[in-house]
């Protein structure tokens, strides 16, 4: 079973209106509302390619209730821990006028350190517990900014190879040998390298610089239009970004993540993992708005991508 862990869930609100103008009523259609968050959106593209996905996720409010409610409703084997706090709201604007989309996302609830620790015993007391679990998304305010670290450290004594998407100090706070796989962005990997930014032919040598230094088995960079990178001791292996229709690129990173831990599942190796992850993330910006990717896109340009090997 794969495991993925939502700390900072929101309920995703999108709005489309003809066009964004000031002090005037924009009047639209009823938003669109789904359960947002990165953990939650790789548990639906797992479940989507028939994968055993469960999700864990903190809860609090109506919010949380609704949240709840929807994940559910999708058929996603729920594992929820409850805090005092609200559940954060995002809000996307879509402008019809220019194709613009406007993106407000809440800072989320704070966690005092007693919710953090009932959250730590949850998980522990999940069975049977997950062989793979996915971290991913930001942490809420309250948690140590070593939080994804401390909860890798036992999931991992516990026998569960974890996949880590998140940036910035959390994300160099977990890489101690303790987990399994990274997947950062560009913009994260010149981060994690002391660079404002990276060309593409100097990605390589910084994925395995950060493999080195993390303890990690894999690092899977994700490079947008370039497709990605993975790097692992004994290869590395780039995939392209198959040319699409693109509507949205919102969703395409947890997307990926959900193709590439569906395959490791598997068994799969990993540069069919790689070609997964790809195939997941591209068929993600085919379609509008917060949609993930369609399954039948998603093997159509796997099947592609593999030809082309």
């Amino acid at each position: 079973m794969i495991l993925t862990i939502t700390l900072n869930p929101a309920l995703d609100k999108s709005f489309h209106v003809d066009r964004l103008e000031p002090d005037h009523k924009l009047r639209c259609p009823n938003p669109l509302v789904e359960a947002g968050g990165g953990g939650i959106n790789v548990a639906r593209g797992i479940r989507r390619l028939g994968g055993p996905a469960e999700a864990f996720l903190l809860s609090g409010g109506r919010n949380g209730q609704h949240l709840q409610h929807l994940v559910a409703a999708e058929g996603i084997p729920l594992h929820p821990s409850a805090i005092a706090g609200e559940t954060r709201e995002s809000i996307m604007v879509v402008e019809a006028a220019t194709g613009r989309q406007y993106r407000i996302v809440a800072e989320g609830p704070s966690v005092t350190p007693e919710e953090a620790e009932a959250l730590l015993r949850a998980i522990d007391a999940i069975d049977p517990f997950p062989d793979w679990a996915v971290l991913s998304g930001s942490l809420p305010a309250g948690l140590p900014t070593d939080f994804y670290a401390t909860l890798a450290a036992r999931l991992h004594a516990r026998g569960a190879r974890v996949i880590l998407d998140t940036g910035g100090a959390p994300l160099q706070a977990a890489l101690h040998g303790h987990v399994w796989m990274v997947k950062p962005n560009l913009a994260e990997l010149a981060a994690l390298s002391g660079r404002t930014t990276l060309e593409l032919d100097e990605v390589d040598d910084a994925a395995r610089r950060l493999l080195r230094a993390g303890g990690l088995a894999a690092v899977a960079v994700s490079m947008g239009a370039a497709g990605a990178l993975l790097v692992t001791d004994e290869a590395v292996v780039q995939t392209p970004a198959p040319v699409v229709p693109r509507k949205s690129t919102v969703g395409a990173g947890d997307s990926m993540v959900a193709g590439m831990a569906w395959a490791l599942h598997e068994g799969r190796g990993m540069a069919e993992a790689l070609r997964m992850g790809v195939a997941c993330g591209t068929a993600a910006t085919m379609n509008p708005g917060t949609q993930l990717f369609q399954p039948t896109d998603a093997h159509r340009l796997y099947q592609w991508l593999a030809a082309k090997k």
